[in-house]
């Protein structure tokens, strides 16, 4: 008995898939952080001095100062927020939208003397992220008294 080939029906295999080698558990999108941080430091014109240190009420002054020189009214308007002062440095919270002008108005600060030297504040570095700035070696520290 032969079967004509027209009634035989073609059986099509597909390939093996491959297994996929991760899944996704969850995605969450980072929105822009609502504030962002920078790293001050005091520094001094005569380096044969001690160290200048500082304390929140320099701190404070040093910015609102820097601000309104730089941006009047609108520089005085921007909140500064001190998280944390040790030695001659100082970690400070702003607005994001408000990042760039008060790393300008900073920056731009002629500074004020201090016995007899001038003393300036220099930022370090600034970013929306504080863990980014610190790293992780030191973002215990910034915490610490």
């Amino acid at each position: 008995m032969t079967t004509p080939m027209e009634d035989i029906q073609p059986t099509h295999t597909s390939p093996p898939q491959k297994a996929k080698k991760s899944a996704e558990i969850r995605t969450h999108t980072i929105r822009s952080a609502p504030f962002s941080y920078a790293h001050l430091e005091l520094s001094s014109s005569d380096p044969a001095s001690h160290q200048p240190e500082l304390d929140d009420l320099q701190v404070r002054s040093y910015c609102a100062s820097a601000l309104a020189r730089f941006l009047g009214d609108t520089g005085s308007a921007i909140p500064v927020d001190l998280l944390k002062v040790r030695g001659n440095r100082a970690w400070v919270r702003v607005p994001s939208p408000d990042l760039a002008a008060f790393a300008a108005a900073v920056t731009a600060w002629p500074g004020t003397t201090d016995g007899g030297a001038r003393v300036v504040l220099r930022l370090l570095q600034c970013s929306d992220w504080l863990g980014c700035m610190v790293g992780r070696d030191g973002q215990e520290d910034v915490w610490k008294s």
